[in-house]
């Protein structure tokens, strides 16, 4: 069983002698990537049955059958923050959704705001960048990825029991401060919002600000890219107050 290093993401049910067919990208991958042929061994997951060893039962062109043979975990909870970002360009917001699924962040939201240069997304090629980060860190859940918001909605739908921390370089209190605070009193993890190259707006942070549910948070001297500045957050996150 632990010879089975090949993960999927697969959506639906699993459970001891099941069948499931992969998809053709998976079958692609599996078949022709990696070379597998019946018999071989892989890991399916997903966040509501956990992760389950499966058999290839019959493989071809374009084609992948397994048989689900044994549960290898048990699903579980995995509460992370959620990542609320300016979109960047094509290869540097690739980064932010692999890098904020390897670093556990439980959803991720596009917001546009003053600054924010690009117009449009990619969401699926978004998603799917989320799906290979998750096969490839070991975690059972997948990022939801929103449609993308202005900010003003964005502040107008949010949950206010959930704090929203945001980030600027100029603005706020001590990370080594405000993220265990926060991670004591919100019931579920808080927000993180980052801007675009640029940053906020002052009259966006003014807004932000007056919120009760925002903490400002500073993030330092030096002129961080748009995209470091969404990791940065996440991992002063998971250092601070979540599982590492």
């Amino acid at each position: 069983m632990d010879k089975a290093k090949v993960r999927l993401f697969v959506e639906g049910r699993l459970e001891a002698g099941g069948c499931i067919t992969l998809n053709d990208r998976q079958a692609h991958y599996v078949t022709t990537v990696m070379r597998l042929g019946c018999g071989a061994r892989l890991r399916l997951f997903n966040a509501a049955a956990g992760e389950w060893l499966g058999c290839i039962e019959d493989a071809g062109r374009g084609r992948c059958v397994m048989t689900i043979e044994a549960q290898c975990r048990r699903a579980c909870a995995e509460p992370g923050p959620t990542l609320a970002f300016a979109p960047v360009k094509k290869d540097a917001i690739d980064f932010i959704v692999i890098k904020a699924t390897e670093l556990g962040a439980a959803a991720l939201l596009p917001v546009w705001t003053r600054f924010t240069a690009v117009q449009r997304l990619n969401l699926e090629r978004l998603r799917a960048n989320a799906i290979e980060a998750a096969e490839q860190c070991g975690r059972l859940s997948v990022p939801t990825i929103a449609e993308p918001v202005p900010l003003a909605a964005l502040v107008a739908g949010w949950a206010t029991e959930q704090a929203l921390l945001v980030f600027d370089r100029d603005r706020g209190g001590s990370l080594k401060a405000v993220i265990p605070n926060a991670a004591g009193r919100a019931l579920p993890p808080p927000g993180l919002l980052t801007g675009p190259e640029g940053g906020l707006a002052p009259e966006e942070l003014d807004v932000l600000e007056a919120l009760p549910f925002v903490t400002a948070v500073a993030m330092g001297p030096r002129t961080l890219r748009a995209d470091t500045a969404a990791i940065a957050a996440l991992a002063c996150w998971q250092a601070f107050a979540g599982d590492w």
